[in-house]
């Protein structure tokens, strides 16, 4: 069984003690509607928290409880699939290391190779031409090319 019981506020015992008299009641009546006036236009000292706080209440419990287990699962979820996506990105860039780092020296090595290669060979047929000049036909500044292709313009 429920029992009801009324409770006073101080602030009603305090109105009703101050109105007894017939002169407070007219100043204090002029000072209650000033004072309603001016508390209209300034809004509550509360912070978002204190307000999202005082909205648990309108939310059932099991709707609360069904909404924070979704926001966890969620969180948990993500969270997992961040370190697995950081473990696949550290895979694949350690192994770029390993293997495509030595690759690309190796490769550069090689095509420096080929170039001290190319160079020498310059050589050995500039030495040829300077050992052996009747081999090599040599033009003559002023000489026509002997059949050989024309460019369209000359």
């Amino acid at each position: 069984m429920v029992k009801v019981e009324e409770i006073k506020d101080k602030e009603t015992t305090q109105a009703k003690s101050l109105y007894s008299n017939s002169e407070a009641s007219e100043s204090s009546s002029s000072l209650s509607s000033v004072s309603t006036t001016s508390s209209l236009g300034e809004e509550p000292e509360e912070s978002l928290t204190e307000r999202l706080s005082a909205l648990i209440d309108i939310v059932p419990p099991k709707t609360r409880k069904s909404i924070a287990d979704k926001v966890s699962a969620t969180a948990g979820f993500f969270g997992k699939s961040g370190k697995v996506l950081g473990n696949i990105v550290w895979v694949v860039t350690t192994s770029a290391l390993l293997i495509g780092l030595p690759l690309a020296l190796s490769l550069e090595d090689e095509a420096k190779i080929m170039a001290q290669e190319r160079e020498l060979e310059g050589q050995r047929e500039g030495q040829a031409m300077l050992a052996n000049p009747g081999l090599y036909p040599q033009a003559t500044p002023g000489s026509a090319p002997q059949g050989g292709l024309v460019p369209p313009g000359f």
